[in-house]
């Protein structure tokens, strides 16, 4: 099979694009490089320089497959520049459509995210709970799971969504290279190297065992194997749009991740407790559920020390010795 990757240059897409490789497909990564690095996409993948708008210059009959993982993904920068991400995440989202159309390419995988649901009323989070995003980001990726529904009815497609949860790990020399970096276990990370004086503990007095937020984290690479099993034939019929939620249904506190960086890492965590960020949940966890019974998917790396010391052998490998933080994705 041949398939289009869009942000196969970026952390989870290039892991996603070398499990492809891995099980025998070609692929074909679009990325613009705006946030991915072109080291980071995988031997053996063509890369054709571009943005998302540009993939019908790229997309032929040849190809059996899209995976769209090109999008802006900060949700602070979404609040203070809000078109920025219509218009490329949902607006970028309509010319691959139109591409694929075009092209007869009829089957797609979506990376969605967790934030459609912004505060969630119940926890684990099922696939029909209130949609109600608390950021023009959330809101950009709800409003392209609509519209896949839409173009699913009217033309045919057969689609997946999957609605992430908090990505963390590495995947060989693959991994998290964010600037900046907003994701919680890098920036602990970073901390135990000390490119960073202390972590922020925005918090301490949730309604959690140990006062802090709880996140579900799922290892990349069981991410990605989720995009292979979606890829399938037999996942979705043409017509059809799944939604699926991936995550472990289970969840470890700020506390806990950073507690299993010191026994991972063998190094002081300087930690600074402040006020909690407005909007954020006490508990975010998945219900993966459907993702079992559709894809036939199970996470296979659950544990958070496996996740933490996967993602600690990439850190200090890429990491710059200069002190000055992560390089650019």
């Amino acid at each position: 099979m041949k398939y289009l990757v869009t942000g196969g240059a970026g952390y989870v897409g290039s892991v996603v694009a070398a499990r492809l490789l891995e099980s025998g497909h070609r692929v074909v990564v679009l990325d613009d490089l705006s946030t991915g690095l072109r080291d980071a996409v995988p031997a053996g993948a063509e890369f054709v320089p571009g943005r998302v708008q540009d993939a019908a210059e790229h997309l032929d009959g040849s190809f059996d497959g899209v995976v769209h993982l090109a999008a802006f993904s900060q949700v602070a920068e979404s609040v203070a520049d809000p078109e920025k991400y219509w218009r490329n995440n949902v607006g970028g989202t309509v010319e691959l459509l139109a591409a694929m159309r075009k092209a007869d390419v009829r089957r797609l995988v979506f990376s969605s995210t967790a934030a459609v649901y912004g505060e969630p009323e119940r926890a684990p989070i099922p696939e029909d709970a209130r949609t109600a995003p608390t950021s023009p980001y959330g809101a950009s990726k709800l409003a392209v799971d609509h519209m896949l529904a839409g173009e699913c009815a009217a033309h045919g497609l057969a689609a997946v969504s999957l609605r992430y949860f908090n990505v963390a790990g590495a995947y060989g020399d693959l991994g998290e290279r964010h600037h900046p970096e907003s994701h919680l276990i890098p920036l602990v990370l970073q901390t135990a190297l000390g490119h960073r004086g202390h972590i922020d503990v925005y918090g301490t007095d949730y309604p959690t065992p140990d006062g802090t937020c709880i996140r579900d984290y799922i290892h990349v690479a069981d991410l990605a194997e989720a995009h292979l099993l979606a890829l399938r034939p037999e996942t979705v019929a043409p017509g059809e749009h799944l939604v699926c939620n991936l995550g472990s249904a289970s969840g470890f506190s700020v506390r806990e991740v950073i507690d299993t960086v010191r026994r991972v890492t063998a190094r002081a965590v300087p930690e600074h407790a402040g006020p909690r960020r407005p909007g954020d949940p006490a508990v975010l966890v998945a219900s993966a559920q459907r993702a079992r019974e559709r894809l036939g998917w199970q996470p296979a790396r659950t544990s958070l020390e496996e996740i933490v010391s996967d993602a600690w052998e990439f850190t200090r490998a890429h990491l710059s010795v200069s002190g000055k933080g992560a390089p650019e994705q």
